[in-house]
């Protein structure tokens, strides 16, 4: 996991709400689309992002891709802040 390229990807709204409507499943790249208003040159440069930063896997089904979180990358995210703010007990310092 890169953090630098996890981190832009969610630093923009329009991937935040594709990443929450991936959370209830499966969902092909039209279905995303419809939720957006905006031109499919721009969807496919938000796909593209989380692409590149591993959030989402996709898998092309026909003529049709289908996106899903990657919820691994999530893991190692949530690990990695975890490690960043945590408290050493012994002198009550942010390691």
């Amino acid at each position: 996991m890169r953090a630098q390229e996890v981190f832009k990807a969610i630093s923009d709204p329009s991937r935040r709400k594709v990443l929450k409507l991936l959370r209830r499943g499966s969902k092909t790249a039209g279905e995303l689309a419809e939720a957006f208003d905006m031109t499919k040159g721009s969807m496919s440069h938000h796909f593209n992002v989380l692409k590149a930063a591993d959030l989402v896997r996709c898998e092309r089904r026909g003529q049709q891709i289908v996106y899903s979180l990657n919820t691994t990358v999530f893991e190692d995210v949530a690990s990695l802040l975890a490690d960043l703010f945590r408290v050493d007990k012994r002198n009550g310092e942010h390691r």
